[in-house]
This record gives structure tokens, sequence and C-alpha cells, in this order.
């Protein structure tokens, strides 16, 4: 199933729709919702394994992720179903436990770009060097990178982001201004 257009709808809608559909014992607090044109993430917090030597917490930790993945499959598809079917977009899974992150079956969306030579000679020598199988996955590698070593300016750059936003939405002809006569 491909989804072209989604309805609108916040953040904030989608946490409590999935806030509201989750089973309460799946996760440790409501799940992190975050959305795009084409799909919504949901990362739920799974309880930390105990017992278990530091030496061997992160397999403990992916098991207890892959367990979780298997027992919830179904209920996850049929949340993702009716999600998929009011929100017009993908829904994909990840759960988060300790420090450790897995997502599972995430979308992976064709973005169209225009490089001039410099660039595609960049992705080229990824390529070349076997750092990327293609131009394709080295531009993805290129901007991973980018959101791992500068996430705190893209934070804060989202930040002002949402700032303009509210200021769009109180300006000239929104629902919430005056308008005159």
């Amino acid at each position: 199933m491909q989804f072209i257009h989604h309805t609108e709808a916040s953040d904030e809608e989608l946490a409590g729709w999935f806030a509201g559909r989750i089973p309460p014992e799946w996760f440790t607090a409501p799940p992190e919702v975050t959305g795009d044109g084409f799909e919504i993430l949901v990362i739920g917090t799974l309880p930390d394994v105990d017992g278990v030597n530091e030496g061997g917490l992160a397999a403990a930790r992916e098991g207890r992720a892959r367990q979780f993945r298997e027992d919830t499959r179904e209920a996850r598809i049929r949340i993702a179903r009716e999600a998929e079917h009011r929100f017009r977009r993908k829904v994909s899974w990840g759960v988060r436990i300790g420090d450790q992150e897995e997502l599972f079956t995430t979308a992976s969306v064709p973005i169209m770009t225009r490089l001039r030579m410099p660039e595609r000679q960049v992705l080229d020598t990824l390529v070349e060097a076997g750092v990327a199988r293609s131009r394709s996955h080295a531009l993805a590698w290129c901007v991973r990178l980018v959101g791992q070593n500068e996430a705190e300016w893209i934070a804060s750059l989202k930040q002002a982001l949402g700032a303009v936003q509210a200021a769009r939405a109180q300006g000239p002809g929104s629902p919430g201004s005056i308008s005159s006569v």
C-alpha cells in the first residue's frame, strides 16, 4: 500500500491516538511518536534487563527487543493498519531499552535531489571506496553522519521552526487571527 498524501495531524494528535490504542503493558511510558509526510514512527521504551553483567547486557537487551517484536507482531500490524487508514501514512515501530534502540521495518522513501559535479564526486568516492553500495546509499550515509554530528544544532533548528510555525498560525488569514472588515 503506497500513500501519497496524508491527513493533517499534529505530532500531539498522533501521540495521543497511539497512547490510547497501544496496550499500556507494552511500554514503561507512553510511546514517542513522530511523523513526516510519508511515515509515522512509534518508539516505545521497554523495561531494562536485570541481573545481567555488563558483558552480556547488550545481548540481553537485543533479546528482549526481539522477544517484544515477535510477541506483539499481530497486534502491532492491526494497530498499524488502523493508523494507516486514519492518517494515510505508513507506520513503523521501534523500541528503546537502556541505551539501545532498534527500529522495525521503517520506510525507505526515495527523495529526488540535484547535485553538481563536486557533490557527485564525493558520493562516487564513497562508492568506489566501498563505504557505500550506490550514490543513493552514500547520500543516506552522509545525511546520517550530519544528523549524528550536528544533533544539537538540528534540534535548535527544529525548535526555531516550531516557533515560526506558531507565528504563522497566528498570522493574517489564520483561524486564530482577527480579521478586519
